[in-house]
């Protein structure tokens, strides 16, 4: 390890060595998810697959649902059915409303 005396240093010394070290980490960091990178991609050559196939997102982007549910009480609250139930649409329940009461 390296013995630094900081107390010693300039203010000026102390910052130039703390952007040194933040660009030898992230050299570090980039050697490391290069090689990484380079063994994953000759795993997936090994299936058969390169890399970029093997990660690509199969996500499906979910669009803004329009609501099924008014607050008949407050028509400004309103509920797409989808998620946690809101306290207006349980209380209704609960006094008895059916769920179909509520749809828009």
């Amino acid at each position: 390890m390296f013995d630094i005396d900081y107390e010693t240093m300039s203010l000026e010394d102390l910052k130039r060595l703390k952007r040194e070290l933040d660009k030898a980490i992230v050299k570090f960091d980039d050697g490391r998810k290069a090689e990484a990178r380079r063994d994953l991609e000759e795993k997936a050559r090994e299936y058969g697959f390169s890399l970029s196939e093997l990660v690509e997102a199969k996500t499906t982007k979910r669009g803004t649902v329009a609501p099924k549910y008014r607050n008949p009480s407050n028509p400004d609250q309103v509920w797409t059915g989808r998620g946690r139930q809101p306290a207006w649409f349980r209380e209704a329940i609960v006094a008895g409303a059916e769920p179909d009461d509520l749809t828009i």
